[in-house]
């Protein structure tokens, strides 16, 4: 900065860029697949690196098969029996308002391992990018949380209100941390999410449903193909019936979302059919994901999707009498909204131009995220951090580490000014 009439000097100046890249690249490499044990190891490593800068760390474990039971609860996609909620908190003088900063640990399959150049639990730095499954989605973020609180701590600076960090799993199948983490009480005035954003600020986001369909068939030998009635062949007028639907469901959308060329998809992401090479197969299961619409709720893109289907069983014959089966199961994200207007929005984008010298865009995105259960417990929540979310999930998975380091700065620089400081 030319000028520093905030006093975010030292603040920027305090983070520790190459240390940070070091975060990343520890984080990155612990395996915090869903369901296994290193996605409460990735829990340990952030608390302990918490506990490394002198903060007040609170580690608990979560009884999951109790929050699994709720009728509220945000749904899951792995097996899972264990897993741990973190949070730390700088304390300020009690004067301010008490701001969340939230990232998760939990990280998707890495895929076709053939995909990547090298192990992606190996994190690679290459130029301005590292490189591993997780960096963008989103250990990086979660690193700049703690190195954001380092930078506090180093400036010196007395804040009037808190800051809570909190890290949580979970979140790329449902949201079991975070919705653990309200069941605790843990509360704040608001939330800054270091999702993948390139920086730009996403106050709202669409939803998520993920669903199954059985479809029937009659199996007989493929030699005697057209005396049987094949489930895959019935996939394909699900499927246009399907594609259909999207298209209904995006003729008019927010115009929050309209950057995105479908503001809310559905696909299919998995198909399973068959048991026998020689045998037409009587039962095809598909699994996919119907993407919520903003200010739509959860039953009503239920109602859609199923209102689709019975249509198309209606029109058709042998669908009349072996209905399309719609199973909803694993992640229901909610879409989630906080008014762009709204002062958390407006100040870190103000904060965010200071730095980096140019405004953020601000927009909506097509996933579902935490957001929505921050918002719906009342705490205004916007995405803010670095990477590409097109990164995110893909093979060579990567995220720009000048990004990263900028949204410490931010980060640090924000909490000042939301948090307020003390002389």
């Amino acid at each position: 900065m030319i000028d520093d009439p905030d006093g975010y000097a030292d603040v920027i100046d305090g983070v520790d860029g190459h240390g940070l890249v070091g975060a990343v690249e520890r984080l990155v490499a612990i395996p915090s697949l869903g369901g296994t044990d290193a996605e409460v190891d990735a829990q340990d490593a952030v608390a302990h690196e918490w506990a490394s800068l002198g903060l007040e760390v609170t580690s608990w474990d979560i009884d999951v098969a109790s929050l699994a039971a709720e009728p509220d609860f945000p749904g899951m996609e792995v097996d899972r029996t264990a897993a741990r909620g973190v949070i730390a908190r700088i304390p300020g003088t009690g004067e301010g308002p008490t701001l969340l900063l939230l990232g998760h640990t939990d990280v998707v399959p890495p895929g076709d391992r053939g995909a990547w150049s090298s192990d992606p639990f190996r994190p690679e730095v290459r130029g301005d990018r590292l490189i591993g499954r997780g960096a963008c989605d989103m250990k990086a973020g979660t690193a700049s949380i703690t190195y954001a609180a380092r930078a506090l701590f180093a400036s010196g600076v007395r804040l009037r209100g808190d800051v809570v960090l909190a890290a949580v799993s979970g979140e790329e199948d449902g949201g079991l941390g975070t919705y653990a983490m309200l069941r605790q009480g843990i509360t704040a005035d608001a939330c800054v999410l270091p999702e993948p954003t390139s920086l730009d600020l996403v106050p709202a986001n669409g939803g998520a449903l993920t669903f199954r369909l059985r479809i029937h068939g009659r199996a007989t030998h493929a030699s005697r193909r057209t005396e049987g009635v094949s489930a895959v062949e019935k996939m394909l007028p699900v499927l246009e019936e399907l594609r259909r639907l999207e298209a209904r469901r995006n003729e008019t959308v927010d115009p929050l979302m309209q950057r995105w060329p479908i503001a809310y998809p559905l696909s299919i992401g998995t198909v399973h059919s068959g048991d026998w090479a020689s045998t037409v197969p009587d039962l095809l299961i598909a699994e996919g994901r119907l993407g919520v619409a903003l200010g739509e709720t959860p039953a009503q893109a239920r109602a859609d999707l199923e209102g689709a289907l019975a249509r198309l069983c209606d029109e058709d014959p042998w669908f009349a009498e072996h209905p399309v089966e719609v199973e909803w199961w694993g992640g229901q994200f909610a879409s989630g909204r906080t008014d762009p207007e709204h002062p958390v929005v407006r100040g870190l984008g103000e904060v965010a131009t200071t730095i980096l010298g140019n405004a953020p865009e601000v927009y909506a995105a097509p996933y579902g995220s935490d957001l929505r259960l921050l918002v719906g417990a009342g705490i205004p929540t916007v995405h803010f951090g670095p990477g590409e979310s097109s990164a995110a999930h893909a093979p060579a998975e990567w995220v720009d580490l000048r990004e990263t380091v900028a949204c410490a700065q931010v980060l640090a620089a924000y909490a000042m000014r939301f948090c307020g400081t003390s002389t």
